[in-house]
C-alpha cells in the first residue's frame, strides 16, 4: 500500500489487512457529516485508492458508534449560504473539483459499507453507493429530506427504486420513514446485520471470499456488472469492457486454469 502523501483532516485512511484500505469519516461531533473540504478530501482519498495498484477493496465506515454518515453538513451549508461573495465563490470552486463517492458509478474497486450507526439522508444514499453492505443491529437508514422540505437528490431517489421493489422504495421515498437494519436485510439492501462487537469481523469474513478471486478478475467483474446494469441484456452481453480485456490479457488469466488443473491454489500477481 502506498503512502498517503498528505495527511487527511477529516478522515483516517488505513491499510487495515494486505490489500484493503479502510477510509473512515472522522468527524464524530457533527455525526460524520461532510462539508465542501472534507468532499474534497474524500474524492482525493479515492482516487488515491483506485489508482493504488497494492489496493483491491475499499472499506468506508464512519467513526464511533452513533453515526456512519449524516451526509452534507447543513451547519456548514448554511453558514455559506450567509457568507460574502467572494467565500461562496471560492467553496463552490472547491466544489467544482470533488467527485463524490455517490456519483462514481464506475469506481473500479469493490466499495464495502461498513455502516456502525444511523445512516440518514447522504449516509443512506452512501450506503447504497457501496457494493456490500455489513450493518450493525442497531442501525437506522432513512430518507426524511421531504420533512425537511427537500429530496434525496445524492442518488436516494434514483438507487432505492433500484434496488427494492418499487412500492417499497415509494413508501420510504415519500414518507421518509426509517428502517432497520433488520428490514433492510430482509429487503435486499444490506448483505449482513450483525452486533455492533462483530461488525469488523463479519467485513473480514467478506474481504477473505472475495481475495479469493484474482485482482483484476474482480475489478472486471465489477465493471461489466455496473457498466451492462442500465443495458437490455442483448447489449450488455456484448458490449466490449476494458476491465475484462486486461484481464482476459493477463498473466493471472492464465494462472486460473493452470492452478486448478495442478489441483493447487493459484497464486495471483494482479497483472
Amino acid at each position: 500500500m502506498q503512502s498517503l502523501p498528505w495527511t487527511p483532516q477529516y478522515f483516517l485512511y488505513e491499510d487495515i489487512r494486505p490489500e484493503v484500505a479502510r477510509i473512515t469519516i472522522n468527524r464524530p461531533e457533527v455525526r460524520n457529516a461532510i462539508n465542501t473540504p472534507a468532499h474534497k478530501e474524500w474524492s482525493d482519498l479515492l482516487d488515491f485508492a483506485a489508482n493504488d495498484d497494492s489496493i483491491s477493496i475499499i472499506v468506508i465506515t464512519g467513526s464511533g458508534k452513533q453515526a456512519f454518515c449524516a451526509g452534507r453538513d447543513l451547519k456548514y451549508l448554511s453558514k455559506i449560504q450567509n457568507s460574502s461573495d467572494e467565500e461562496k465563490a471560492e467553496d463552490a470552486e472547491t466544489m467544482s473539483q470533488v467527485t463524490k463517492l455517490i456519483e462514481r458509478f464506475d469506481y473500479p474497486k469493490p466499495l464495502i459499507g461498513q455502516v456502525n450507526g444511523v445512516a440518514f439522508g447522504g449516509g443512506f444514499e452512501v450506503a447504497m453507493a457501496c457494493d456490500l453492505v455489513v450493518a450493525a443491529d442497531h442501525v437506522l437508514f432513512g430518507l426524511p429530506e421531504p420533512r425537511r422540505g427537500i429530496y434525496a437528490g445524492g442518488g436516494g431517489v434514483h438507487r432505492l427504486p433500484r434496488q427494492v421493489p418499487l412500492k417499497l422504495a415509494m413508501e420510504y421515498l415519500l414518507t421518509g420513514n426509517s428502517l432497520t437494519a433488520k428490514r433492510a436485510l430482509d429487503i435486499g439492501l444490506v448483505n449482513r446485520v450483525v452486533p455492533f462487537e462483530q461488525l469488523e469481523s463479519s467485513v473480514n469474513e467478506l474481504i477473505d471470499d472475495i481475495l479469493l478471486g484474482a485482482p483484476l478478475s474482480i475489478q472486471a467483474t465489477k465493471q461489466a456488472s455496473a457498466r451492462g446494469l442500465g443495458l437490455p441484456l442483448e447489449e450488455a452481453f456484448y458490449r466490449s469492457y476494458p476491465a475484462v480485456e486486461k484481464m482476459m490479457a493477463s498473466e493471472d488469466a492464465r494462472e486460473g486454469p493452470k492452478a486448478f488443473a495442478e489441483k493447487r491454489t493459484p497464486l495471483w500477481k494482479g497483472r
